[in-house]
């Protein structure tokens, strides 16, 4: 797949309560706790993700960037500059039906004490206008748990549309999908 755009590294964004920057190599021990956090798990899998493999996560978050021109910001809250999460777009050639391979995919993750105040909301539109700007692609599709209703609000919020429910690694998923937000003539 050719690269999109110029970007290698993901720009800093800001919010009203945000900072959206590049992962590091010193970000491994806050998304280690993460990863390794039941209220944020409930709905992805039933043990925490190893250090080696969120490690892994953070290289591959890298990859994208290098490859793709887009990926995955830490958010800190603006504030105190504390982690309180992850946002970004990915594509990991899922083999999953309807077909997600080749298309762009959000997905965000807030620690347990930061959900429920909006941050996931406020981090996802910041990166989809952003990538609406940069990146030519017609569509994204966001894939959360059938039962994780919080998510599914995010991305409601954010202008995507069910599509159908599918089975990815054999557990049930709930798919959506969102347009291009329209860009102003030049």
């Amino acid at each position: 797949m050719p690269r999109l755009s110029a970007f290698t590294v993901p720009p800093i964004l800001e919010t009203p309560r945000l900072i959206l920057r590049a992962h590091g190599p010193g970000d491994l021990e806050s998304c280690t706790a993460m990863w390794s956090e039941q209220a944020v798990l409930r709905y992805i899998r039933k043990s925490p993700y190893p250090r080696e493999e969120v490690w892994t996560r953070i290289l591959r978050y890298g990859g994208h960037w290098q490859w793709l021109g887009f990926g995955f910001w830490v958010i800190l809250e603006k504030i105190t500059g504390q982690f309180i999460g992850e946002v970004g777009i990915q594509n990991f050639e899922r083999d999953i039906e309807p077909e997600f391979r080749g298309t762009p995919e959000l997905g965000y993750s807030i620690t347990g004490t930061n959900q429920g105040k909006g941050y996931a909301t406020e981090a996802a539109k910041t990166v989809l206008s952003w990538f609406d700007g940069h990146i030519d692609i017609p569509h994204t599709n966001c894939m959360t748990s059938p039962d994780n209703i919080h998510s599914q609000r995010v991305a409601l919020k954010c202008g995507y549309e069910y599509v159908r429910q599918s089975i990815h690694q054999g557990s049930p998923v709930a798919m959506f999908r969102r347009r291009r937000a329209a860009q102003p003539a030049a």
